[in-house]
This record gives structure tokens, C-alpha cells and sequence, in this order.
């Protein structure tokens, strides 16, 4: 195996690179041009390769140079992140939690819950680290994760929070201004969510398990995030798939309502897993009760 070259060789490399030029790298790094020069050669006979080509005004990269600054570049990016956990694990407060789900999860379920618990429990400090997975990952800092799938994780304890329902839904204007109009269900623009996770359900999946045509333009609204398509919705501007966890308050207050197609019963559901590297595990399982709690009393996962 080849030795690692000293880091300071590898940090002029990717200055120079970063830079543009060895001149504007050696004034960044407060060395001379020498300097730069002497020990970007140093790094290449430790290589074995030429990493940049010469030829060339200004000098560009070789092959060997362009696999070298991916990985110095990745594992900086590594570097940082791990660096930034360890700072979490010793700055977060003993009477801190943090939760991990995604930004649909954070805006439309926990926070607006989260009140109630500061209410019970003023001394815990609840921290939410949002993620775009449906299965987020337990980073060193984090003490819950809320996930969508088939609870078969093996990272920490897993505990079934409720099952998903998912239907259409749109805001009671744009209902109202079809019929106004005499315009069908059809004319209506579908919403998607364009979501990089196998366990998100889509407007094809729905309309295979559910049996039904496809109602709605074909060329829809089409979205990244689960909160813009949902305020989209809520502004008239379409036909949305409204997942109970989620729109469960907005359908209970009628700022979306059914549409009046099938409702959909998920194949997953909604776990809660609790970190088996978690530091604070009782300060943990009582935020854990107390979503399961919140959960039996809301309208996310209720059987329709």
C-alpha cells in the first residue's frame, strides 16, 4: 500500500488548484513562488505520476491530478463533517435532544407539536436537523430519527409511530372555482413531488394501487420539496397528494380538503428510532413517549 504524502503537500496542491495559479496560491499561502513550485514537484515524485500538464498555458490537470484533487477534496468535506459532529457532541447541552426527519416532517408535524412539549417538559431543549431522505441517517449528534419505510433498521430501537394515508387533496378555492367554472376534476393540474427515495409514494404509484385513471394535466407542477408543493396546494394552484402526517392539520382546519378519490393505505409507515449511539438515551425515550402520545391523538395515521 502507498504511503500517504504529507498534508501540507496536498493542502498547496488544492490551493493551487482552488487559486488558478501557482503566483496567486503562494500569495494566498504567504510563501514564495519557489516554494509552491519546489513542493508541488515533492508531491509528484511521491505520486509517481505528473499531476499537472505543463504543456499547456495555463497548465491544466492530468488524469492523475483530477483523481487526486476529487478525493483531497471528499475527504476535506469528510474531514469538516466529522470534525462538525464532534463539536456537536461536546457542545449539546446534557438536557438537549436532537431529532433528525425531513423539512415536510419538521414544518407540518413536530413543530407546530413542539409547543405542548415545552409546556410538559421546560427543561429539555428539543433540536431538529432536517435531512431530504425519508430515512435519515444517525450522525454522531443525533438522538432520534423519524423514518418512513419498513422499520427494519438495526442502528438503534425502532418503534412504529403511526401508518401513512395518503389521498388527493386541493384548497377549497380551487374546488370551488371549477365548479364555478364547469370545469371537471380533469382540468385541474396534478402536483408532484419529484422525490429521490424509493419509499415516496408518486402519482403513478397511487394510480396503480388504487385502480384509477389518471385525472389532471399531464404536464402538472412539478417540485423538489414537499413543503413548496403543499403550499402550492394550499394556494389554488393544483391537485396535490396529501399524506396524513403531514396535511393532517390542514385538512383538520379545512385549508385542504378531499378531492374524492381512493385513499391510499402506504405500505410503510412512520417509525421513531432511538440512537444506539445516542448520549442522553432517558432524556431520548421521553421525547420518544411523548410523540407516540401526540401521535394517538392526531389525525396522521387515523384509519379513514
Amino acid at each position: 500500500m502507498k504511503r500517504l504524502p504529507p498534508l501540507r503537500l496536498l493542502n498547496v496542491f488544492e490551493t493551487v488548484q482552488s487559486a488558478g495559479s501557482v503566483k496567486r496560491a503562494a500569495a494566498e499561502l504567504n510563501v514564495s513562488l519557489s516554494a509552491v513550485s519546489q513542493s508541488l514537484r515533492q508531491l509528484e515524485d511521491h505520486i509517481g505520476s505528473p499531476l499537472f500538464d505543463r504543456s499547456t498555458r495555463p497548465a491544466g490537470l492530468t488524469d492523475a491530478g483530477r483523481i487526486l484533487l476529487k478525493a483531497v477534496t471528499e475527504n476535506r468535506a469528510r474531514l469538516t463533517e466529522a470534525l462538525n459532529d464532534i463539536g456537536d457532541l461536546s457542545n449539546a447541552p446534557e438536557n438537549s435532544v436532537t431529532i433528525a426527519c425531513t423539512v415536510g416532517f419538521a414544518t407540518y408535524w413536530l413543530m407546530p407539536r413542539l409547543e405542548a412539549f415545552y409546556l410538559d417538559h421546560p427543561d429539555i431543549v428539543v433540536n431538529v436537523q432536517t435531512t431530504a431522505q425519508e430515512v435519515p441517517q444517525m450522525s454522531a449528534g443525533t438522538d432520534i430519527a423519524m423514518r418512513f419505510g419498513d422499520g427494519r433498521w438495526r442502528d438503534g430501537e425502532v418503534e412504529h409511530l403511526f401508518d401513512e394515508f395518503i389521498e388527493p387533496v386541493w384548497s377549497p378555492a380551487l374546488a370551488n372555482r371549477l365548479e364555478s367554472a364547469g370545469d371537471t376534476l380533469a382540468s385541474a393540474y396534478l402536483i408532484h413531488v419529484e422525490f429521490p427515495d424509493p419509499n415516496w409514494v408518486t402519482w403513478p404509484e397511487y394510480f396503480d394501487q388504487t385502480g384509477q385513471k389518471p385525472a389532471g394535466s399531464a404536464r402538472g407542477l412539478r417540485f423538489s420539496n414537499y413543503v413548496q408543493a403543499a403550499q402550492a396546494a394550499l394556494s389554488g394552484h393544483g391537485i396535490m397528494l396529501g399524506w396524513r402526517s403531514t396535511n393532517g392539520d390542514h385538512m383538520e382546519k379545512g385549508l385542504l380538503i378531499p378531492v374524492g378519490l381512493p385513499v391510499m393505505h402506504s405500505k410503510s409507515s412512520f417509525y421513531v428510532t432511538l440512537s444506539q449511539q445516542s448520549r442522553r438515551p432517558d432524556t431520548a425515550r421521553i421525547v420518544i413517549e411523548w410523540m407516540k402520545a401526540k401521535a394517538e391523538t392526531s389525525s396522521a395515521g387515523q384509519t379513514p
